[in-house]
């Protein structure tokens, strides 16, 4: 499991330069941050520009399909709006983004409590017959791409409640027979994404029948099917998605069921191992599509969802202690610079944005300079794909960008969020050498507020015995123990102790064109 020590170390070199005055760092990352809360709060504005104006919701795209979908409209945009909305603490956009969830389960619930198609020309479902298999993989896409990552980030929520009504009425149409009892699908995506989804829903609430089905999905993959005597394995998204939720399931049976890990273990390294060999360049970035039997690359594209698939080797490399697999991520790590010219995704907003989740993930565990100064440059590229009007390239695929940007900002502010977090703020952070943060706000007109220190959320939000690497999750950075003491030194004050329940939320006020500066050390 992942180690205090290599947690700390971790957040030590992402958040620090070595030989740099800490202050300057915190200074030149709150620049950055400003940007990325800008191009947040234009893109979600610029999209509630376009919302139909009887229901308020959003389109799928603003240059066809006007109407709302689950699998796209609510997985991919909507739900780094609730985000933005979220952490900038943004009141309007919060009772809009509000208001919209509202409004999908009122209106798009087709059948039980999965959506489906509302098009806003009728104001009523698009089409007329009933797809099962579109409801259930819209509803899977929705739970996982959407509504996991905001659970992540604010725990229990009607956002929560939503993904876990879905994912029980999806099982309520099981329809798929296997030796182990029916399932949802036959599709590898829709399965993988159930698997990351109902994993999170276990840890939270201990389920026993969440638990149950979720090795019923598992058991059919790693004592069944094989995975790699198909003709082609994915390993872009819309296939890539099994994998990492093996690995979760994976996760559950190591601590819970020992003797159903022993079982798995044998066809959960046989897949790594494979991939390993068939699907991955000399540099050890992943191509799209393999055979896995015969080791044909059959789409050579290099995959934007590399630090995906990735997060599957390290959990795995955590739970057996196989050295070879964190060696495979440190090896993409190092070698990620090389492709910042890379056009992921035909060069795509999109592209750019999963990618460099995948490396910002990754790199939480695994700090690696280059890759960091890889995340920063292609950031870079990723915010000028931006439009004055916020709009970045005009398909539900724009809100990943604001998702990816939303994880860069909480990389340089080492997890801290303020609110109301306005545009003229700059919020940069970063650790010395012995873990102590160094925060600075700077800004141009009079600010009163909450600064918000990041918690465990891992634990507090969903009771996982560690914080283990897996998709759609906001990284924890620097983290306020509720119990612990910590001295607080704000510049111009004295110094004074805080348990870390009463500083997870510090309220200040700054005077116009100021700068507040603030050093955070945890006392053991």
């Amino acid at each position: 499991m992942r180690t205090i020590v290599g947690w700390m170390m971790a957040v030590l070199v992402c958040g620090t330069v070595s030989a740099q005055d800490p202050w300057e760092v915190a200074i030149k990352n709150g620049a950055q941050t400003q940007e990325g809360i800008r191009f947040c709060d234009h893109f979600t504005w610029g999209w509630l520009s376009h919302v139909d104006p009887i229901t308020g919701l959003i389109p799928r795209n603003l240059n066809r399909d006007w109407w709302w979908n689950a699998k796209d409209s609510a997985a991919d945009n909507y739900p780094f709006m609730v985000l933005t909305a979220r952490m900038t603490g943004n009141h309007h956009l919060r009772e809009v983004t509000r208001r919209m969830l509202e409004t999908e389960r009122a209106k798009t619930n087709r059948v039980d409590v999965l959506p489906d198609d509302y098009d806003f020309a009728k104001q009523g479902f698009r089409t007329e017959e009933i797809d099962m298999d579109s409801l259930i993989f819209g509803a899977s896409e929705y739970s996982k791409d959407g509504l996991m990552p905001i659970s992540e980030w604010i725990g229990p929520s009607p956002w929560f409640d939503r993904m876990e009504e879905m994912i029980n009425s999806i099982w309520n149409h099981a329809k798929v027979e296997t030796p182990f009892g029916n399932i949802p699908s036959d599709s590898v995506e829709v399965n993988g994404e159930l698997l990351q989804t109902m994993s999170r829903l276990y840890w939270k609430n201990r389920d026993e029948r969440m638990k149950s089905r979720l090795f019923r999905l598992a058991d059919y993959y790693l004592l069944e099917k094989d995975l790699m005597e198909e003709d082609s394995i994915r390993l872009d998204d819309h296939g890539c998605e099994v994998i990492g939720g093996l690995s979760e399931a994976y996760y559950i049976a190591s601590i819970e069921d020992p003797k159903r890990h022993a079982e798995y273990k044998p066809k959960m390294h046989r897949i790594l191992d494979r991939v390993l060999e068939v699907g991955a360049n000399v540099d050890g970035l992943l191509y799209n599509r393999v055979n896995p039997k015969t080791g044909e690359i059959q789409d050579d594209d290099l995959t934007d969802n590399w630090g995906y698939n990735y997060n599957a080797f390290l959990l795995v490399s955590q739970i057996d202690e196989e050295p070879r697999y964190r060696e495979a991520v440190e090896k993409v790590l190092s070698n990620i610079h090389k492709y910042l010219e890379f056009q992921w995704e035909r060069g795509s907003a999109d592209g750019y944005a999963d990618s460099i989740e995948g490396g910002i993930n990754l790199s939480n565990r695994i700090p690696t300079e280059s890759a960091l100064q890889w995340i920063d440059d292609s950031m870079k590229i990723l915010l000028a794909k931006q439009q004055p009007d916020g709009i970045i390239e005009g398909w539900h695929g724009d809100g990943n960008g604001a998702r990816t940007t939303l994880m860069w900002v909480l990389l340089k502010t080492q997890g801290v969020t303020v609110s109301p977090w306005t545009e003229d703020l700059q919020v940069g952070a970063t650790l010395d050498d012995q873990g102590a943060l160094y925060l600075v706000l700077k800004n141009n007109w009079k600010w009163r507020g909450e600064i918000q220190f990041d918690r465990p959320r891992h634990r507090e939000f969903f009771n996982m015995p560690s914080d283990y690497p897996r998709l759609n999750e906001f990284p924890e950075w620097f983290v306020v123990e509720e119990k612990v003491q910590y001295r607080v030194e704000i510049e111009g004050e004295e110094p004074k102790m805080l348990i870390g329940e009463s500083l997870r939320h510090l309220k200040r006020e700054m005077e116009p064109e100021s700068e507040l500066r603030i050093k955070i050390s945890r006392v053991d």
